[in-house]
């Protein structure tokens, strides 16, 4: 049984992830906090498997209480953020301090709709209970830009799915792009707002650009293309140039964004051009349009087990022997561009 303790000011909230949670045969509901001081003692007690988190709470802030746990006790954490503007950027701090993934907290007709994601919250807190917990680096990690002395030709493309885990592993392989290197798109599965949120902290923390995806947008050298929540994005060669492409279609593999309609696109302009990496997250989407890619002359990467918080996508395309070369997070940058350079 996977123990959770659930930390929330609002008795609703409370009342409705424990009724959610208490559904699964696998998961027990411990306990509930109102807010950090009192869950503090509660861990203490109850040993918990994995503590769902309030962002917003009275007394101690959710990131305050994130940072002191993830130094003195680490452990897995589902972040629980309302679906705004004003917490995405609050959550993505979360997930940099260590949290292991989030729930979207609606914000009308709260009861119908937290029960409608009730199989999705039982998951986030499987996966959670499962994964590696990195406690929070000390100090800020500067990452330099690696220095490739070649020229792209036009149709070279880097391509990133990722998932659970997936917004710190993708800041570890942009932030080491050079200025010049080839343009990369990215499907991260993210819900709307928080992934706009997210492509404006990456262009802020790196040294090549990075843009939420918008239909239309050309591909140019130098720039990062993230799909936006609600979206699948694809890649479409219109003469020379090759053109980012949004459609509102029903999910594919339950995402949406889903990486295989990414990674099933880019066989279209030539697979020989593309090298493609899979990153940390839960469940297979990416492997088999990963292995579409492999077969049509790309090479593919997938991260591995040790660096991965959740090693189920990569593990997923290995298994389909879809990958070229298994490495390591702080490698998948070096990788990339290296083999983008012999393509």
């Amino acid at each position: 049984m996977i123990k959770v303790l659930i930390i929330d000011d609002s008795p609703l909230i409370r009342r409705l992830l424990t009724e959610i949670l208490q559904q699964a045969k696998d998961i027990t509901v411990v306990g509930s906090a109102e807010d950090p001081y009192e869950a503090r003692e509660m861990i203490k007690k109850l040993n918990p498997d994995v503590l769902t988190l309030d962002v917003e709470m009275p007394k101690m802030d959710g990131i305050s209480f994130l940072k002191n746990l993830m130094r003195l006790r680490p452990m897995p954490v589902v972040m629980i953020s309302t679906l705004t503007q004003k917490g995405s950027p609050i959550t993505l701090e979360a997930l940099e301090l260590g949290a292991i993934d989030f729930i979207a907290k609606p914000t009308n007709n709260i009861k119908e709709q937290m029960s409608q994601y009730a199989s999705l919250v039982q998951q986030k807190v499987r996966v959670a209970a499962g994964a590696r917990v990195r406690s929070a680096k000390k100090g800020v990690i500067i990452n330099e830009p690696i220095h490739v002395n070649a020229q792209f030709s036009l149709n070279k493309i880097i391509a990133i799915g990722a998932s659970t885990g997936g917004t710190e592993a993708i800041k570890e392989v942009l932030t080491k792009m050079p200025k010049n290197c080839p343009p990369i798109v990215i499907t991260q599965h993210i819900p709307p707002v928080f992934s706009t949120s997210f492509a404006e902290r990456m262009n802020r923390t790196c040294i090549i650009n990075v843009k939420e995806a918008e239909h239309g947008d050309k591909l140019n050298a130098g720039w990062a293309y993230i799909a936006p929540g609600g979206f699948h994005l694809s890649i479409k060669k219109q003469g020379i140039g090759l053109y980012c492409q949004l459609d509102d279609n029903g999910p594919v593999n339950r995402h949406k964004p889903a990486v295989d309609v990414l990674f099933n696109s880019l066989i279209e302009i030539g697979a020989k051009n593309i090298v493609a990496a899979i990153l940390t997250g839960m469940g297979s989407d990416g492997a088999k349009g990963l292995l579409a890619l492999k077969q049509n002359g790309a090479y593919t990467i997938a991260q591995d087990e040790y660096s991965s918080v959740v090693w189920g996508m990569p593990k997923a395309a290995v298994e389909l022997d879809a990958v070229n070369e298994v490495v390591a997070l702080d490698k998948v940058a070096q990788s990339l561009l290296k083999q983008i350079i012999k393509n």
